[in-house]
């Protein structure tokens, strides 16, 4: 435990030097957005297409895999939906609560900490788990809460939800990746110097990026913010164990990764969604910022015992 304790340090340290910037203002707000949106379009894309360029379709489609991930998640979701449900909150903001409990930052936190902790063959069971969150989850949140606000599903959503993904990078720079494999290529010499040294920037750059952007949210709302929290740091990990170990058949590596990934903090882009919408957009930043404070033991403690059944 203590080793992989002292493996995260530096990770959550370039989270804390970003946070601490920004709070004495050294950083900016507006710099902080600049930084995400190097690190987004550019060094994290250029990251995803030199690992999945090194994949095939076939070893990112695992039908248990998918199922085992997707299965554990919506119970937790639902979960997360009845209660807030129960205390009569409206559907648009059980919504924003549901996909607290069960979306992690897996793009800036957990493929660049996964991929050197656990290894680079851990980087095709991320993208698989990114994908599920950005396609299933990241389009469910936008049909409820647009169906709670407007009383109806306009066919035209489905359409912008489409263009919404192909315009995602990391989306585009996976399919690329792929696509590039499949050719059978091999990327010439400065172009793969050029991806490599873009890509090495998306880890420092995001997880300063998270560190700088935490200073810009809330801890209001405690309780529900902790229960959000244990919701994500707690609840799905132990949901994707019973759904990897004891329903679905899912190689034990694989397993390992995905319950690794399930424990990571609650991703920022949440907020985002919440704040465009203006649904519970300070519930969503305080999850945020208190599960990431959080992780820095519990993702220690879950990499420490994964990595010790491996």
């Amino acid at each position: 435990m203590i080793e992989i304790f002292y493996k995260t340090i530096p990770f959550f340290a370039l989270i804390g030097l970003g946070y601490s910037a920004a709070i004495v203002k050294f950083f900016s707000a507006e710099a902080t957005t600049y930084l995400t949106r190097f690190v987004f379009y550019f060094a994290l894309s250029a990251m995803l297409f030199r690992f999945s360029s090194d994949l095939s379709l076939g070893e990112l489609y695992d039908p248990e895999f998918i199922l085992a991930y997707l299965s554990a998640s919506i119970v937790v979701y639902l979960l997360a939906t009845a209660v807030a449900m129960f205390k009569n909150k409206p559907s648009s903001e059980a919504a924003v609560e549901a996909q607290c409990s069960v979306i992690g930052n897996v793009g800036f936190l957990g493929i660049p900490m996964l991929a050197i902790l656990m290894g680079a063959k851990a980087v095709g069971f991320i993208m698989i788990i990114l994908a599920v969150d950005l396609i299933v989850f990241g389009s469910l949140i936008i049909l409820i809460i647009v169906v709670s606000k407007d009383k109806k599903l306009d066919i035209f959503l489905f359409y912008r939800l489409l263009i919404g993904l192909l315009k995602n990078p990391m989306i585009v720079s996976i399919i690329c990746g792929l696509l590039w494999s499949a050719s059978g290529w091999s990327l010439p010499g400065p172009v793969s110097d050029f991806i490599i040294m873009l890509g090495s920037a998306a880890t420092p750059g995001a997880l300063f990026a998270i560190g700088a952007s935490l200073a810009q949210k809330s801890a209001e709302k405690f309780e529900t913010a902790a229960w959000l929290s244990f919701c994500k740091l707690i609840l799905h990990p132990l949901a994707v164990c019973v759904a990897v170990f004891y329903v679905f058949e899912v190689e034990l590596y694989a397993a390992t990764v995905m319950i690794a990934a399930a424990s990571l903090p609650v991703a920022g882009n949440i907020f985002m969604v919440a704040e465009h919408y203006n649904v519970a957009p300070k519930r969503a930043s305080a999850a945020i910022f208190l599960s990431t404070v959080f992780s820095i033991f519990t993702v220690s403690f879950t990499i420490a015992w994964v990595s010790s059944i491996n």
